[in-house]
């Protein structure tokens, strides 16, 4: 071993016993901080304190319930649609913190690689199994491990992905399964019957719609109980808020779990208008808002969440993640990365109290400032909504 890679590991042995040091001499003020921080953050309700002194909070009501870890991961990025990324056994490994660190709730979907980020969240997490709950998407098809680009959510369709899914993943049922997106030629009801069927025969615990409308919700939630909705939701893009879907979350019981909480990155102020992104393996490219002259503009937002942050210790990651989470005690942000210092960042978020005051400052400037792009292309557009 050479003298760089020695002091490497000496450097990170002794960083490690620092830590352990720091955390044992200061346990108690920081579990009644991140407790403080816990009413702050989720409108008043207290929850429960697990494993990492991570809060928890509910999806769903009554017997579509599940308890997850207040922030998830999302698994995408380290394989899928992100640019470069590590190898197999960083990205198993970083997981791995994940779990030791508190989080419970992991992210994936069939349509990611396709298929090669399920083998991942398998192979990574299978060892936590029944302490964690991974779940995945059907609805894209996929033939001969390549997408389509069209909907698929025909009941032998999804019966087949079902069986598919719990390979990939090793497990004996599904903590939960999402519909990626709405399918023009099956009804909402017929989805749902055929996932309530999946329930009876132990194959599926909950299930969720990504990207629907408010009324596709009801319908959905009429045949089998809905755990969460999934769709994109950040402080560059609040459409839930004014289509009815959050209303209609709140109303029927239902959770909702923000996807690109960070809008893919940009509002941890890590990429601008210079960025080139790997034309192999990045949609960032394909999309308006990522274009130089839309990032050039909306790096005011950034901006002012990074001011926003300077004055409260807050990264503009952390503040962005933040206003999700007081948003309601049902919403479940499931941010990803690729970086033992970003997972570690966005955690950190739960140590910060702010009051409905302050958010609404960060609210009304951000409103303020127009933001440039549409979030997808003109044939992504059409397959949300529904």
């Amino acid at each position: 071993m050479d003298e760089n890679n020695k002091m490497n590991i000496s450097r990170r042995g002794f960083l490690k016993t620092a830590a352990a040091i720091g955390a044992a001499l200061t346990i108690q003020p920081a579990i009644d901080k991140v407790k403080a921080a816990n009413v702050a953050l989720n409108g008043g309700n207290t929850l429960s304190m697990k494993k990492g002194n991570i809060p928890y909070r509910t999806l769903g009501t009554g017997k579509a319930a599940l308890e997850v870890s207040a922030l998830g991961f999302g698994v995408m990025g380290m394989t899928y649609n992100r640019s470069q990324h590590p190898d197999k056994k960083q990205c198993i490994r970083l997981l791995h913190e994940a779990v030791e660190r508190g989080v419970t709730l992991f992210d994936t979907a069939i349509i990611y690689g396709p298929l090669t980020n399920e083998d991942l969240a398998g192979e990574a997490l299978a060892e936590f199994r029944g302490n964690v709950n991974v779940t995945t998407k059907f609805g894209h098809e996929v033939i001969g491990g390549k997408g389509t680009g069209h909907q698929d959510s025909r009941p032998a369709t999804i019966r087949k992905y079902c069986e598919d899914s719990l390979r990939r993943l090793r497990l004996d049922t599904l903590p939960m399964f999402y519909q990626h997106r709405a399918d023009p030629n099956v009804p909402a009801e017929e989805v749902a019957q055929t996932i309530a069927d999946l329930m009876k025969e132990g194959k599926v615990q909950h299930w969720g719609m990504c990207e629907v409308s408010a009324d596709t919700i009801r319908r959905a939630h009429a045949v089998c109980p809905l755990t969460a909705i999934q769709s994109e939701y950040h402080l560059m893009h609040r459409l839930v808020e004014g289509n009815r879907v959050l209303d209609t979350c709140r109303e029927l019981g239902i959770g909702f779990v923000p996807y690109s909480p960070i809008n893919r990155g940009f509002l941890g102020g890590d990429i601008n208008e210079y960025t080139v992104f790997d034309p192999a393996n990045d949609n960032r490219q394909t999309l308006p808002r990522f274009q130089p002259e839309a990032m050039r503009a909306n790096m005011r937002i950034v901006n002012v969440l990074q001011q926003f942050g300077r004055t409260r210790g807050m990264t503009s990651a952390q503040v962005a993640l933040g206003w999700l989470l007081q948003k309601a005690p049902w919403i479940v942000p499931i941010p990803g990365t690729t970086k033992l210092s970003h997972l570690e960042e966005n955690l950190r978020v739960l140590d910060f109290d702010l009051a409905s005051e302050e958010w609404r400052e960060l609210e009304t400037a951000v409103a303020a400032i127009p933001v440039v792009g549409d979030r997808y292309n003109a044939e992504q557009q059409k397959q949300v909504g529904r």
